[in-house]
């Protein structure tokens, strides 16, 4: 088996060169020379004060370097990838806090057999250097029914800890106070994990090995096996399972939490789970312990405590009352902590109502001249683009997905439903806004946007009148709406190529004597005709052809034939030949 690729300069050196980025990006912290410590750079600022050291194997960024801060931790040690510290980089750590005029020094430890022996080791070698020091253990696991003589593990509800001890601590609590509110604390927290892969330590294999379609639940944070493997399920369907499992009052290890209760919740990224998937896990999450009547207070959602690269993710739930509430939201330099609301989420209203679009001013029945030619245009480029659905989709099969003329006879299909059911206006701008909307909402992608720019931008232009002056500008205040939010211009082999040259012909529809009008309009049609031709030979600078090579591209472009079929059709429909 491969050992599994990873970013790095070297095995030997990947967690010094690690700590010299966290600290070298963040202005507050400092390493302890010649150990793999990250300190508060403001240690002045303790004198007086508890101090907090925790620590641990790396791997799990961001913690624990990314919680030291003003408010959070005044330290934190570094063992190699998933391995506890040695106890003589603790013990310096220790002394450097002590020596900065902290008034004790509290270690925070997961429940590992190695992080308690290697802390309390360096614990009792501090003590006789007459260092005021004292440990407090987290062991939040909820995954064994039985834990063994081990206990529970340490996992992401350790960073809550770090949060109310960093609270506590700042507002000058004293250090036995600390303990003992931090005891009863961990009490109230509850953690369980639910992998899709395995994680592996930087040069070596995978830590375990997950058959394609299963999950493991109940893992630790180092990929020690979890208490059950089962068939992947929907999110909803594991997150009930997970915090049915943490709240079971059959397990020695469960959370007890009933209707009324409120809780934080911290939804952790274990390493590789993408944002959408943390996204729809918190929903979940929030969804069932609200339908458990349990109010969730706050809730942070990201990557806590992760196991390298594994893809997976655990749910820490702890109870709050006020005061906790209290601690949890006071303020905190370290890097790593989230800018939560401070507002239970529990109870919210998740939606507004969109804004009302302005309706169409009341149209009554209309069957004056303007409206039964519009009817008569608007049928002919109807028919028009159902005839020639084939020709524009065979056109599009060179440079795009081959829908061009599918996409046209959309819009056509739903303005001749329209016309069924629906009375003409017998204004041009609204007929030209209503048009825009039918485009934008039943054509769909970049033509039927395209198309209701066009007819969006245009429409204004013919409220107070219809003439010809009038509906030169609008063709044109159309044209410039395509070209400034489409980002393409005549030359490009795009439906501009055809529409522009029409449009520009279009302009002397303001000067035209009355009679001259189809004359003008003849002389667009032709324009366009030719525009469209001429884009067999142009390079494809916009759109989705852009992408393909010229020497594939040797047909019109198929907007640009679509536009000049739509103004062949307007001009047959007001009786040109």
């Amino acid at each position: 088996m491969e050992v599994p690729k990873k970013l790095l300069n070297s095995v030997e050196r990947c967690v010094d060169e690690a700590l010299e980025g966290i600290v070298s990006s963040n202005g507050g912290l400092v390493l302890l020379k010649g150990h793999r410590v990250v300190l508060r750079s403001d240690l002045q600022h303790l004198k007086g004060k508890v101090a907090l050291l925790s620590g641990g194997g790396s791997g799990h960024e961001p913690a624990h370097a990314g919680y030291v801060g003003r408010g959070m931790l005044s330290g934190a040690v570094a063992g190699a990838v998933f391995a506890s510290p040695p106890p003589g980089s603790i013990l310096a750590a220790i002394m450097t806090l002590w020596q900065s005029g902290s008034s004790g020094v509290l270690l925070l430890v997961k429940n590992y057999t190695g992080d308690r022996l290697n802390f309390g080791l360096a614990a009792e070698q501090a003590r006789t250097q007459g260092v005021s020091v004292d440990m407090v253990i987290v062991a939040d696991d909820c995954a064994f029914t039985q834990p063994s003589k081990a206990g529970r593990r340490g996992l992401c509800g350790t960073v809550f800890i770090h949060k109310l001890a960093g609270a506590l601590a700042e507002e000058g609590c004293p250090l036995d106070g600390i303990v003992a509110q931090l005891t009863k604390a961990t009490k109230s927290i509850g953690t369980l994990g639910v992998s899709l892969s395995p994680c592996s330590v930087p040069g070596c294999q995978p830590s375990f090995q997950l058959p394609p379609g299963d999950m493991e639940l109940g893992l630790g944070i180092h990929g020690e096996p979890g208490i059950k493997r089962s068939k992947m399920a929907p999110a909803d369907e594991v997150v009930k399972t997970m915090i049915d499992h943490i709240t079971d009052p059959s397990s020695q290890s469960h959370l007890s939490l009933k209707s009324g209760d409120r809780v934080v919740l911290c939804v952790n990224n274990l390493g590789a789970l993408s944002c959408l998937e943390m996204a729809i896990v918190t929903r979940a999450a929030i969804n069932y312990l609200a339908s458990r009547g349990v109010q969730v207070s706050r809730v942070m959602s990201g990557s806590f405590m992760t196991s390298l690269e594994m893809a997976g993710v655990s749910l820490t739930l702890m109870r709050v009352d006020e005061e906790i509430l209290r601690l949890f939201d006071a303020k905190t330099t370290a890097p790593a902590w989230p800018n939560l609301c401070s507002e239970s989420v529990s109870g919210r209203k998740l939606y507004v109502e969109p804004a009302e679009r302005p309706a169409a001013s009341e149209i009554k029945p209309d069957q004056g001249p303007f409206t039964l030619a519009m009817r008569a245009v608007l049928e002919s480029v109807c028919k028009t683009l159902l005839q020639r659905q084939e020709e524009l989709n065979a056109l599009d099969r060179a440079a795009g997905d081959g829908d061009c003329g599918s996409t046209h006879v959309l819009a056509a299909n739903a303005i001749q439903k329209w016309m069924q059911t629906s009375t003409i206006p017998g204004n041009p701008c609204l007929l030209l806004t209503a048009l825009a909307r039918l485009v934008e909402e039943k054509m769909g992608g970049s033509s039927g946007a395209l198309y209701s720019l066009f007819l969006t931008a245009a429409g204004p232009k013919l409220r107070e009148g219809c003439d010809g002056a009038d509906w030169a500008k609008a063709m044109h205040a159309g044209t410039e709406a395509m070209k400034r939010y489409g980002g393409a211009a005549p030359g490009d082999r795009t439906m501009l190529d055809a529409l522009c040259p029409a449009v520009e012909e279009l302009m002397k529809l303001s000067t035209a004597p009355p009679g001259g009008h189809m004359a003008v309009l003849q002389a667009a049609v032709e324009k366009a005709e030719v525009g469209a031709e001429s884009t067999r030979d142009l390079a494809a600078k916009a759109g989705r052809a852009s992408y393909v090579a010229s020497e594939h591209l040797t047909q019109p472009d198929p907007g640009a034939v679509a536009v000049a079929a739509i103004f062949r059709a307007v001009f047959e429909a007001l009786g040109g030949k």
